[in-house]
């Protein structure tokens, strides 16, 4: 492990010096095209990057090559994570910077198999996402005592639809509609939302390597806001964004619709905004860090405790 980081290391130094030569800033979502990444595409689309003076190129990755593959092998400069996901990269001792951070909330949900309550299902086979995402599940599984086994899969619903699971994780803007839209009866009995039993750590951010972003402070920092303008235009001309996502999705050949695409995109703008202020905030919440490190570290997927100065930059956050 030490040497495989070292090794990622070594490779990303050369990456930081070699990249933004041509000012390209080259941006990879954490999955295919979909409305969970509106804001940048209507942020390219609209020539928001290009008047904030930012060239930014979108390259989505694909199923057998995630994004942080991607960032490993110094195809993108940016790329979105999940909060779990960047404390666990930290904790590596890969040091990243958050520029911007669109989720305020959770959106983890466990769905259960014929109507069972998922604490109730000790030793079942949950689904879990093949490419991550899945880290405050494992900790409460691991917590409560649930022992729950899991079984990983791509990008669909299919082996829970089949009978082949008892539960599996979905994201509520995401594969719960996918679910619904397979006739699979969801009710408060046979659904677990992480956000309401203690476990509301923020999910998506858009991150730098720290030392890419060191060396383009004022690239990160025009990017971040012409991001952010994209967001708050997609908030005020949804149908409009989901326009330019239908394109970006049509383009890639992506197996989806409108509705679910629809249904996903008011799923995302609704979690991003703070339950405590009722405003989209746009920034990563110390008490989230926090707890989100804490209960990393008490299920032993992280070493120690990842602390909030160590993914900031007061440039940015402010």
């Amino acid at each position: 492990m030490k040497r495989a980081l070292y090794l990622f290391i070594i490779w990303m130094t050369a990456v930081s010096q070699a990249s933004g030569e041509d000012g390209t800033i080259v941006f990879t979502p954490q999955w295919t095209a979909q409305a969970q990444f509106a804001g940048y595409y209507v942020a390219e689309a609209k020539g928001f990057y290009r008047e904030a003076g930012v060239d930014v190129r979108i390259e989505h990755p694909s199923a057998t090559q995630p994004a942080m593959s991607r960032l490993r092998a110094g195809e993108c400069h940016a790329t979105t994570l999940q909060l779990c996901q960047a404390l666990e990269i930290v904790d590596g001792d890969i040091p990243l910077v958050n520029i911007l951070q669109t989720s305020m909330n959770n959106a983890m949900v466990i769905v259960s198999a014929r109507g069972k309550d998922p604490l109730t299902q000790r030793g079942a086979r949950v689904g879990i996402w093949s490419v991550g995402f899945g880290q405050l599940a494992i900790c409460m599984s691991n917590k409560d005592h649930l022992d729950y086994r899991w079984v990983r899969f791509a990008q669909n619903v299919n082996l829970f639809v089949s009978g082949a699971l008892d539960a599996t994780l979905a994201m509520s803007y995401n594969e719960y509609y996918q679910l619904l839209q397979a006739g699979i009866e969801i009710t408060d009995k046979n659904v677990y939302r992480f956000c309401d039993h203690g476990y509301n750590v923020q999910e998506d951010g858009v991150y730098m390597t720290r030392q890419y972003y060191e060396q383009h402070r004022d690239q990160a920092r025009r990017f971040a806001q012409a991001s952010r303008k994209g967001w708050e235009w997609a908030v005020e001309h949804p149908e409009e964004a989901l326009d330019i996502v239908m394109q970006y999705v049509n383009r890639d050949r992506i197996a989806t619709n409108r509705v679910l695409q629809r249904l996903m995109l008011a799923d995302v703008l609704r979690l991003q905004v703070d339950r405590e202020s009722g405003r989209r905030e746009f920034r990563l919440r110390p008490d989230m860090v926090q707890l989100a490190s804490r209960l990393m570290h008490e299920g032993q997927m992280l070493s120690r405790e990842v602390t909030y100065a160590e993914l900031t930059d007061n440039a940015i956050s402010e």
